[in-house]
Parts: structure tokens; sequence; C-alpha cells
């Protein structure tokens, strides 16, 4: 069975795993991994550097492969925006391997991606909008993995998440939606909608000053991502 790379596995304690959005590597997150580490293990897998055609089904196979191979029976799992499709698929489908959800800026309920089509019809938009770092991390995910990004966004942007949410609610996983105070790319009323079918905590980000906060907050914020997260008195973080 093929495994992901998990260029992310540090800290220890209980496991939080993170999936990252689209076109970004998991070395984006390493100040967000790093604030973390000393309080769980967080690991994050790349889901776009797989061998030959990208879908669905072929990649949540193969993080319930990494998952066992690195030893995780039950794990929390955090989404960033596209990451939160397949976490959701892989909560609908494997419940018992979940302790619980944190969906962070995460379009659940559309059955079209939005995210997927912004970034293949507007990239330059999404460019302006990231750090330096995330802008490279797009460019090189483009230049590594071209095709299965385009199969990725293909499936976002048609295919439809019906179903999965209701199968989380009914198996009563604890959930919580993140949300940035300003995010230029989804729709918040989407947001609040998704927490609702999940019956999940929805909470809109908020900064000192009132300050604006956008969509890649997780990565561009991290400490302030941090202290939403402590918010949530998440099992990973209070073991």
């Amino acid at each position: 069975m093929h495994v992901l790379d998990v260029p992310v596995d540090t800290g220890a304690g209980r496991p939080l795993v993170l999936l990252h959005g689209f076109a970004m590597r998991p070395t984006v997150y390493g100040r967000l991994a790093e604030a973390l580490a000393p309080r769980c293990r967080v690991v994050i897998p790349d889901l776009f550097a797989v061998r030959g055609r990208w879908s669905s089904p072929k990649v949540l196979a193969a993080l319930t492969a990494t998952l066992d191979r690195l030893g995780l029976e039950r794990c929390s799992l955090l989404a960033h925006s596209f990451g939160g499709g397949l976490q959701l698929g892989f909560a609908a489908s494997r419940p018992e391997r979940v302790v619980e959800l944190v969906f962070s800026d995460t379009l659940g309920v559309s059955r079209e991606w939005g995210l997927a089509d912004e970034a293949l019809r507007h990239p330059v938009r999404l460019l302006r909008m990231a750090t330096p770092a995330a802008a490279t991390s797009f460019a090189m995910s483009w230049i590594g993995h071209p095709l299965q990004l385009v199969q990725a966004g293909w499936w976002g942007f048609t295919s439809s998440r019906d179903g999965a949410g209701e199968a989380v609610a009914a198996a009563r996983l604890p959930a919580h939606v993140l949300w940035a105070n300003r995010d230029s790319v989804l729709s918040r009323r989407d947001g609040e909608e998704f927490a609702r079918l999940l019956d999940a905590s929805f909470t809109v980000a908020s900064a000192p000053g009132h300050h604006p906060i956008d969509h890649d907050w997780m990565f561009q914020q991290p400490d302030l991502f941090v202290r939403h997260l402590d918010a949530l008195h998440l099992e990973a973080l209070t073991g």
C-alpha cells in the first residue's frame, strides 16, 4: 500500500495530524508545528506528492496506511482549506480513527469547492494574499506535481460531499470550525452552515485591535492560531 511522505513529524505526546491547503507544502506550516510541538506530536503528510493519478480515495487510503506506519491508531485532525474536504472524507469513512476534528476556513457544504476554482482561475490573487514562504510553496508544488494538482483541483471543484457531514455528525465526533474574520477566498456563511451540519462549534477569529485576519492565518499568524486552538480545549493539547 502506498504511503504519503511526511516532511513534518515533530514533538511528542498525543498526535495531531494536519492536512494542508491546496498547493501548499507541509513545511509552510513549520512555525505552527514548532509552536505546538512542546505539547503534542504534529504530523503533516504531503497530500499531493503521490505517484500517478491523484484521486480522493487513493489519497485517503494512503493517509490511512501512513497513520498505520506511524503507529497512530487514533489521532486528532486539523485541516486547512482544501485539506478539509479530505479530512471530512476520512472522518466519515473511518470515524474510529478520529479523536476530534478542527476545520480552518474550509468549504464543506457547497457542491463546488470554491478555493480549488479560485486557485485554478486566479492563482495570482492567491499569491498576493500569501506570505513569501507560501508563495514559494505554491510555485514549487505546481512545478513538482502539476498533474496531481490539476486532478486534485478538478476533484475539489466538481465533487459532492453529500452525506459526509451527516456521517460525521452521526458518529458524534467532537468538531470545531475556525474562520478568519476577513476571509478573502471563502464565504463565512458556508462555514456557518458547515458547522451546523457537523453539530460543531463555530468561531470567528479575533485579534487585538480588530486587525483583519485572512484565509491563510493558520501559517501567517501561528501564535494567534494556537490561542484559538487553546480555546477549544482539544484533547491533543491537554494531555
